[in-house]
């Protein structure tokens, strides 16, 4: 039995059956203890944690398959993490910047015109929402705009990323969108930078042209950076 849990995945994937969908059926558990040279208390018990993690399916009446895992394993690690404060609104931030600076690079080199018409659609959403005060919606937009960048790339680790960083992604948006609202001030009238800035970026792309694209991105995050930092030392002052 080898000691790791990844070790074992694959062992247990060179024993089993491939399905149509992908996944691969596994063997009677009295004939994976004989292959492996387990009891079967540990078959079991490693099988559960594989289970735990989304990579073990069992199906009543049908047996227990190996399928590719979703994202609530690094939604929860993340999650959790920020919750027991190991993980703090700048380091996601920090992260969440290097990753979609590389990501709207790539959407530039692969994206359609199609693509880039969602794209605009997003921000004319975000841009219209913050205008009639329903900011909750503008976010919503706005976390729409940076998913789809995810989608134009159709890489499956980003996407496990992205989809797993969500949560802490969402929570993020809406404080610093309610950040910059009140930095703004109520009497606060026509477009707001933070939405306009995406507009640029959908540019860009719809040019495939990614060192535009680069630019558009990283003056994205200035522009959200700046306004933080204002308000901050507005707070301090």
């Amino acid at each position: 039995m080898h000691e790791t849990l990844e070790a074992f995945a694959i062992q247990l994937i060179d024993l089993s059956t491939p399905e149509p969908d992908g996944g691969r059926r596994l063997a009677p558990e009295r004939e994976l203890c004989i292959r492996l040279e387990v009891s079967r208390g540990t078959l079991r018990e490693r099988l559960s944690q594989l289970e735990s993690i989304g990579v073990l399916s069992r199906r009543q009446g049908h047996g227990s398959y190996l399928q590719a895992p979703g994202p609530d394993v690094i939604r929860t690690y993340f999650s959790t993490m920020r919750a027991l404060g190991f993980l703090d609104a700048a380091e996601i931030a920090e992260a969440r910047e290097m990753l979609e600076t590389v990501v709207a690079v790539q959407a530039a080199r692969r994206a359609s015109a199609a693509d880039a018409e969602r794209l605009r659609a997003f921000v004319d959403e975000m841009v219209q929402c913050t205008a009639a005060g329903e900011h909750d919606a503008a976010a919503e937009a706005d976390l729409a705009f940076h998913a789809e960048l995810f989608r134009i790339i159709d890489n499956p680790v980003f996407t496990m990323v992205h989809t797993g960083l969500a949560h802490a992604l969402a929570q993020h948006m809406h404080e610093r969108r309610a950040a910059v609202i009140a930095a703004l001030g109520a009497e606060h009238e026509g477009p707001v930078d933070t939405d306009t800035v995406h507009y640029p970026i959908v540019d860009a792309i719809a040019a495939n042209d990614p060192d535009a694209a680069r630019d558009a991105i990283r003056r994205h995050f200035e522009v959200h950076s700046l306004i933080t930092l204002e308000t901050a030392q507005e707070g301090t002052a």
